[in-house]
């Protein structure tokens, strides 16, 4: 399994792995209610739009592909092919969704008026996340380098730098003011920066092998990491 995604109301969930297909489920039951068929290869990322009723997964096929979850039909409702290598991870606005890829790029698709927006990284892509006041996109690169991206405008406003990736897809993310920035390393350790700075304001060893996966708590000081060496771990500041 490459990803889980939950909706607002715990209600059902969305599953994706090495076998081609997204599942979605009745959290409740534990029934798969419908298998989406339809990736050539294995699916990276998956995730719900706001209502719920849109599935948006990403795969190794190098396709972004939409979903309806409403309708009977297995076939996708859209398919954005334009990447030139394997999709990692994708994130969703009311109106957009955004997308990054081993082929080095960002690319934001705006649903309503069908435009397509790409930047170039220059590095493979693994993990993208939003600020949360939207103005901001955070992508970790195979360089071992966090780069931040204006929206509106594309410009590179910062690079943090200190962990290792170089062969693992890991999560980065911003914590819930905005003021710092967070990742895992391939040595287990966890780094935070400053947004604006870039400095390393904190890192620990946080696990003893590759921290595949950081989520910080919308409201509180805390933070959940997961790891290759298949713990799961909850901190507190």
């Amino acid at each position: 399994v490459r990803d889980v995604h939950v909706t607002a109301d715990n209600a059902k969930l969305v599953s994706c792995g090495g076998d081609r297909q997204v599942f979605y489920w009745d959290v409740a039951t534990g029934r798969i209610i419908r298998k989406f068929r339809g990736h050539d290869s294995e699916v990276n990322a998956v995730k719900f739009n706001d209502s719920a009723a849109v599935v948006i997964s990403a795969g190794y096929d190098r396709s972004v592909r939409a979903w309806d979850c409403r309708s009977h039909s297995t076939e996708p409702i859209q398919i954005i092919d334009s990447f030139l290598d394997s999709v990692m991870s994708i994130c969703l606005t009311k109106t957009e969704i955004i997308a990054g890829s081993v082929d080095g790029t960002v690319r934001t698709f705006d649903i309503r008026i069908g435009r397509e927006v790409s930047d170039n990284l220059g590095h493979p892509v693994n993990c993208i996340s939003l600020s949360n006041d939207g103005n901001c996109v955070l992508a970790n690169c195979l360089d071992s380098t966090l780069r931040l991206l204006d929206r509106s405008t594309g410009e590179l406003l910062q690079e943090y730098k200190g962990h290792t990736c170089k062969s693992f897809k890991m999560d980065c993310s911003l914590t819930n003011t905005d003021a710092h920035v967070t990742g895992g390393s391939e040595d287990g350790y966890i780094y935070f920066w400053d947004l604006v700075d870039a400095s390393v304001v904190s890192h620990f060893q946080a696990h003893s092998s590759v921290v595949t996966s950081v989520s910080y708590h919308p409201k509180d000081e805390c933070m959940i990491t997961a790891s290759v060496d298949g713990t799961i771990r909850v901190w507190k500041a």
